[in-house]
């Protein structure tokens, strides 16, 4: 990760509430799989580590992103943010991102026709309007 990517991340997790909680458990079976799973959804989360757990922040940071395929983003006090990229995410941004790269297109294109005074969608409906007139009469 690049020190661009981890600031946007940094500044990005500055909004984000604290989604989990490790107490005085520790890190069990099962907070692993709901942390594993909340990385599957959002991509970016933050964990708030309690006064009570006895276990070193920046150790516990480390430990959670072996066992997810995290990367530790940040860990500020009793703070942890973890980002985990998911591709399918990924792939339906580079989509959205191409249809709208797409629309913006035929905006200019359409956009510079009218400029250019060549028939737009409006005039070649009246053309055809007219030409359907002149049959009926005939």
């Amino acid at each position: 990760m690049t020190s661009k990517q981890r600031t946007e991340l940094k500044s990005q997790a500055m909004k984000l509430d604290s989604i989990f909680q490790i107490g005085k458990s520790s890190l069990t079976p099962q907070s692993i799989e709901a942390i594993r799973a909340a990385l599957k959804a959002r991509e970016l989360i933050k964990i708030n580590v309690l006064k009570n757990c006895d276990d070193d922040t920046n150790e516990l940071a480390k430990l959670i992103a072996e066992r997810t395929g995290a990367e530790v983003v940040q860990v500020i006090g009793k703070k942890i943010i973890l980002y985990k990229q998911n591709m399918q995410k990924l792939e339906k941004r580079r989509l959205a991102e191409k249809r709208a790269e797409k629309k913006k297109e035929a905006a200019k294109r359409k956009a510079k026709e009218v400029k250019r005074g060549t028939k737009s969608e409006w005039t070649r409906a009246d053309s055809m309007r007219k030409k359907n007139q002149v049959k009926k009469n005939k």
